[in-house]
């Protein structure tokens, strides 16, 4: 009976480039060559969706790294060097952000260290919420949310957020790039001092030590050198509840901000070009006629003695016409109300609980003797706070023109309404038909103010009007207004005018009255990111070296092999606080698996060794150990749990049928007490590889933890030891085997489907709707697709 039992299999059109698995679900991440995004579940290898690439995010997979809660995968695309953070519920991304190196890896962990300070902070992080109001949840009527957003609920940008416990996403790349995101969603350390293009990483549970593997080339022909480094981040560990907090509120921020731009991309929306209308049809107008009186006085004259010209009844009767008209008044009125509901309950909101976060930060900044070390500035917030401020001044001042728009075209469309009916000599009901002196004057001060000519506006715009005011708050453009409100009369700028020492006041939000509504809101963000990327620096800066460590060449005929499934493996032991390195060296054509310990406190040497390890025969007893007891070489390891590594074997002398092997290797079998207590001593002017005659070998000789891969030629496999679970993939990256490596009775297991498949006809909320039907539509599989992975599923695995 084999010791792993098989789950799926699958042959997939394109070559895998990465796979990670979700440490919370029986789900697996995958990337292939194409920049496709996979997600598949355990059972069968379903798969649940798919994000294509695209020309926006990018097209070359790099990374992939899941958020320790399950809910959020975040993957790094080197052709457009950004991170995308997405929900596994739907394939659509909840955020990303740019970085300034092309990723080569990333990893995302969460702090286990307990407090009681913590532990307070815990408990009262939902203070927030009882002081300001729930967000509005974004409309999903838009195209901009709907992509992102389910039918059940639109909040899940706050997401986002994730748990209070802090987690941070550490990113490597090339040149020695190294930064460190808390929630993965603000950056609390840009570190410096690594040389080399980035292997691995691993950042310890107690924020102590951060163990980083890098690939040193000198020039393109020489052989690449695998180097090791730990550097000391004991800033973090020991301001550890200062550094949530501070990460927190870095998180609460850059969840505000998004929540904003999603707002403003759908108030974008709700403005339609048909508002436009009106201004292209009166420059239209301007070119065409032949008398040399101007269009206000054509509207003036047709207000005042109920007659137009026969070039202004051909543009209103012929061109705009009664029902266009109709049509116009409902548009900007429909248009203009959904603007304003979105400033009010949205805008206004998300910009609100912003100031209270960056005030918050600002109380933490004055407090010195807590958060001066980490580089809080009060007063690079208080220019964040000024920022937030002027934007919400700008929305107000939409929201007046919005009313005052609506208020206007209201009292013009009714009145060009019926101008527009008697001219073609329809009935007029009596209640249109009544208008007062007041109404005629706010009819003719609009026509003064808005039907102005301006030829320098067609030099800029291409027309002769402004009527529509609205869309120019708008544009994403840095242009100033072309009608920016008139504040003529206004007592309170006079009064500020005159008052030298008030108007310098940093108590007042500086107003820019010339500028649109996104430009200000561009000018907040680059301002609140440029106060809080002091601490990143500062943080950084305090990260030093401990260990650097050369541990082998690579040979050139790795260059083939994928960067993403090269060994070295780097794993964090959160109980015994210790960082381990796999990697292999060759030896007479045998891959031995070197164990690399590190304590994660750079001060302590115990526990820091190394250890060599060989795999004797356990298939074919013919094999005279004592003869060549090393007979299998490691092809892939990596750590299933803190106790255990699971390794990819291949038997150096080839025999049909059992050339590949997948093994548990336990600690406990090449570790003695001895071993735990000895200190490693090495010749820091040699690299590893060279010194290895030195190193302690184990031969190891497994019993019944293993399982030959019959007609497969596996070479990589990645493991989930808290579901248990493995995902071997073939030297041609498209065949895969996926395996339960604890695999329990048989009367057990079937207890155990059966409780599945309730749990899953009752419809569980936490899990993903596994129906086929909603599957396709949720992963967008053409129906052309369909047939074609399944002719490859039931054509001949590699052998």
């Amino acid at each position: 009976m084999p010791a792993f039992r098989q789950v799926g299999e699958k042959q997939l059109p394109q070559e895998i480039v990465f796979m990670a698995w979700s440490p919370k679900r029986d789900l697996i991440a995958l990337a292939n060559r194409a920049g496709e995004v996979l997600l598949h579940r355990l059972a069968n290898f379903q798969r649940v969706w798919s994000l294509p690439p695209n020309e926006n995010t990018g097209k070359e997979v790099t990374a992939l790294a899941w958020r320790p809660d399950g809910k959020i995968l975040a993957f790094g695309l080197t052709d457009t060097k950004r991170i995308i953070l997405c929900d596994v519920e739907k394939p659509e991304s909840l955020h990303s952000f740019s970085v300034d190196s092309s990723i080569t890896y990333m990893h995302w962990m969460e702090v286990t260290e307990e407090s009681t300070v913590l532990t307070s902070f815990y408990n009262a992080e939902d203070e927030s919420n009882l002081l300001l109001p729930k967000l509005p949840a974004l409309p999903k009527n838009y195209s901009t949310t709907a992509k992102i957003f389910s039918e059940e609920k639109s909040d899940e940008i706050m997401k986002l957020l994730g748990d209070v416990r802090l987690n941070a996403l550490v990113l490597g790349g090339s040149s020695g790039f190294i930064e460190i995101y808390a929630y993965g969603m603000f950056k609390i350390a840009t570190v410096t001092g690594v040389a080399g293009s980035c292997r691995g990483l691993c950042l310890s549970s107690d924020l102590k030590s951060l163990s980083v593997i890098t690939e040193i080339q000198d020039s393109s022909d020489s052989a690449a050198e695998i180097t090791y480094f730990q550097l000391d981040t004991s800033l973090l560990s020991s301001y550890l509840p200062e550094v949530t907090r501070m990460a927190r509120k870095f998180t609460h921020i850059s969840t505000l901000l998004q929540y904003i731009k999603l707002s403003l991309a759908c108030m974008c929306e709700a403005w339609e070009e048909i508002l436009m209308q009106m201004d292209s049809r009166l420059t239209k107008f301007v070119q065409e006629k032949n008398t040399t009186t101007s269009v206000q006085d054509e509207f003036m004259q047709l207000l005042l003695w109920g007659k137009a010209s026969l070039e202004l009844q051909a543009l209103l009767m012929n061109q705009l016409t009664v029902k266009g008209l109709k049509k116009l008044g409902q548009s900007i009125e429909s248009s203009y109300s959904s603007i304003q509901k979105l400033v009010i309950s949205h805008l206004q909101s998300g910009s609100e609980a912003l100031l209270y976060h960056l005030s918050e930060l600002k109380g933490m900044a004055l407090w010195k003797q807590k958060y001066e070390s980490l580089g809080l500035d009060a007063s690079g917030i208080e220019e964040a706070i000024t920022a937030v401020g002027s934007f919400i001044l700008k929305a107000n001042e939409l929201l007046q023109v919005i009313d005052s728009s609506m208020k206007n075209f209201k009292a013009f469309f009714r009145w060009l309404y019926v101008a527009m009916l008697r001219m073609s000599e329809d009935h007029v009901l009596p209640e249109l038909n009544k208008m007062t002196q007041k109404d005629i004057t706010f009819v003719a001060d609009f026509l003064t103010e808005h039907f102005n000519e301006a030829p320098e506006l067609y030099n800029r715009k291409g027309k002769y009007f402004n009527v529509e005011r609205v869309g120019q708050y708008l544009k994403d453009e840095d242009d100033d207004l072309v009608s920016p409100p008139n504040t003529e009369g206004n007592q309170w700028f006079n009064f500020l005018k005159d008052s030298t020492h008030i108007k310098e006041s940093p108590l007042l939000f500086p107003y820019y009255p010339e500028k649109s509504l996104h430009f200000v809101k561009r000018q907040m963000e680059e301002v609140i990111d440029q106060c809080l990327q002091k601490p990143a620096d500062i943080i950084g800066k305090s990260v030093h070296q401990a260990v650097c460590m050369s541990l082998y060449k690579t040979s050139q005929s790795e260059d083939s092999t994928p960067q993403l499934f090269k060994l070295p493996f780097l794993w964090n032991d959160k109980t015994s606080n210790i960082h381990y390195v796999l990697f292999t060296i060759l030896e007479n054509s045998v891959s031995k698996i070197y164990i690399l310990r590190r304590h994660t406190d750079t001060s302590r040497s115990v526990s820091n060794g190394i250890l060599a390890v060989e795999f004797g025969s356990f298939l074919n007893n013919s094999i005279n150990d004592s003869s060549d007891s090393r007979c299998y070489s490691c092809l892939d390891a990596h750590f299933y749990d803190d106790e255990t590594v699971t390794v990819v074997l291949k038997e150096s002398v080839e025999q049909e049928g059992k050339e590949r092997v997948l093994a548990q290797l336990p600690l406990s079998s090449i570790y003695t007490d001895e071993d735990q207590d000895r200190e490693l001593i090495w010749d820091s002017t040699k690299r590893l590889d060279e010194q290895r005659g030195e190193i302690l070998t184990r031969t190891v000789f497994l019993e019944n933890q293993w399982r030959v891969l019959e007609n497969m030629k596996a070479q990589y496999v990645s493991v989930n030891g808290i579901r248990k679970v493995s995902c071997v993939l073939s030297s041609n990256l498209r065949h895969v085997r996926v395996f339960e490596m604890d695999v329990e009775d048989d009367g057990e297991v079937e207890e155990e489907e059966e409780e599945e498949a309730t749990q899953i006809a009752a419809g569980e909320p936490s899990e993903i709707n596994q129906s086929a039907d909603n599957q396709d539509n949720v992963c967008g599989a053409s129906a052309e697709e369909l047939p074609d992975e399944t002719e490859e599923h039931e054509s001949s695995l590699d052998p």
